[in-house]
């Protein structure tokens, strides 16, 4: 078996490795850096696998993190096609799919994750179609191209953006979710109805309260079936039933994992093994944002800040990971959605600006404490938002000024400050 010896192993081929290796290069790490992925591509942006490159508005190029040229200026190795298929962290070795193995330092593990398929009568039919991968992306626009009626399971951003997406190429899209509404899940109802009205407007029919029960078809899909009895004509179906941190990795090298299903990790990012960082979808650390909490959320971005973060405590920066968690969502060319948090659970919704108008903020609040704020319209209410929920404390009297419009958020994100200073 060949075996040779790089410093830095950096596993998972999306945003969290290809960060983790850039800031390893821009803060001057000498050594090897090896970047092993599964994926054909080399590192790139997800969200673009619903919105321009699924539309066939951008090239494959334009969602890459970097230029090809740019890993090989960087001296960074990136194989591509290429799984990490055992750990040993004691010997601290990994065995790769090609039979190599690969004696390392440090190691970053960002195995991202699965998407959840759905194990329903027809499932194996064809055009029932996930969404994960420019690959995927690919096989939806050829499978919808002489579709006329496109059905997504699942209200959440998958199934939103992908009908937005559809619609605009002259689908007649459908949704049907277990949700009342569309992406209240995550944001609540009131929400979830604007967003869901958005979509209706734009030709978007949605069925909510509803389950898939079956698929229907002679070799390829041709009707979705609910549990209440609805029968669609569906061309082709998109699942967006969520995902699965894929831990496996992880696990079977004996890392503990959490209660949240993640790589349990410290405020810097490292897990139970010393010198090995976990990042991405798999992360499930301690938030100093979130006052210690253990947190793991499913986002690009958090995938694409947590590999600066590991980047620099590769390096013995001691940095806790202390960015306020960053969501959005493109709803075709209909309007963006914008979120910080995330709010697990809240009390109370303090809305700023009008959902009738279509320019608001939405700020979710704990026992008075700002844990969320999600913006349509008004991403200037972000940074203040990021400052409050930083705070962490009930704001009192100053909640008030959340729905004011007149009122100065800088200010009182700044009396904040002070208070906070003063104890």
């Amino acid at each position: 078996m060949a075996r040779r010896s790089v410093d830095y192993l950096l596993i998972g081929g999306g945003l969290a490795s290809a960060n983790c290796a850039r800031w390893l290069r821009e803060e001057g790490a000498p050594g090897a850096v090896l970047l092993v992925g599964r994926e054909p591509d080399p590192p790139y942006n997800r969200p673009n696998c619903s919105k321009g490159y699924l539309r066939g508005e951008e090239p494959r190029e334009e969602p890459l993190f970097r230029p090809n040229e740019w890993w090989v200026e960087q001296d960074i190795e990136l194989l591509t096609r290429t799984s990490v298929t055992g750990l040993d962290l004691q010997g601290r070795t990994a065995k790769l799919s090609s039979s190599e193995e690969i004696e390392f330092g440090k190691a970053l593990i960002a195995t991202g994750a699965n998407v959840r398929r759905l194990n329903v009568p027809g499932c194996e039919l064809e055009h029932v179609h996930y969404l994960r991968t420019l690959g995927n992306a690919d096989a939806i626009r050829e499978g919808v191209s002489d579709a006329e009626e496109v059905v997504m399971i699942g209200g959440s951003y998958i199934g939103c953006e992908v009908a937005a997406s559809l619609t605009m190429l002259g689908k007649n899209c459908t949704i049907v979710m277990q949700e009342q509404s569309t992406l209240e899940r995550g944001f609540g109802a009131r929400a979830g109805r604007f967003f869901q009205e958005l979509l209706e407007g734009h030709g978007v029919r949605v069925h909510g309260g509803d389950e898939l029960e079956r698929f229907e078809g002679d070799g390829r899909v041709a009707k979705v079936v609910t549990r209440a009895g609805l029968e669609l004509a569906a061309d082709a179906v998109v699942v967006g039933a969520g995902v699965t941190p894929d831990v496996q990795l992880a696990a079977r090298a004996g890392l503990r994992i959490g209660e949240r299903g993640g790589v349990r990790c410290s405020s810097q990012l490292e897990s139970s093994a010393s010198g090995v960082l976990a990042a991405g979808d798999i992360c499930e650390y301690d938030s100093v944002v979130h006052g210690g909490a253990p947190v793991r959320i499913e986002h690009w971005d958090v995938a694409f800040n947590h590999g600066k973060t590991a980047a620099l405590n590769m390096l013995g920066k001691e940095m806790p990971h202390v960015e306020v968690p960053y969501f959005f969502s493109v709803l075709g060319d209909w309007g963006e959605l914008e979120y910080v948090g995330p709010a697990y659970a809240w009390d109370e919704e303090i809305v700023r600006g009008s959902l009738d108008d279509g320019s608001f903020t939405i700020w979710y609040l704990q026992d008075g404490a700002v844990r969320a704020a999600l913006t349509f319209g008004r991403s200037d209410d972000l940074d203040h938002a990021r400052r409050l929920i930083v705070d962490g404390l009930s704001l009192g009297d100053e909640r008030t000024a959340l729905g004011d419009l007149d009122a100065d958020l800088a200010a009182v994100a700044v009396d904040r400050d002070l208070k906070r200073a003063e104890r």
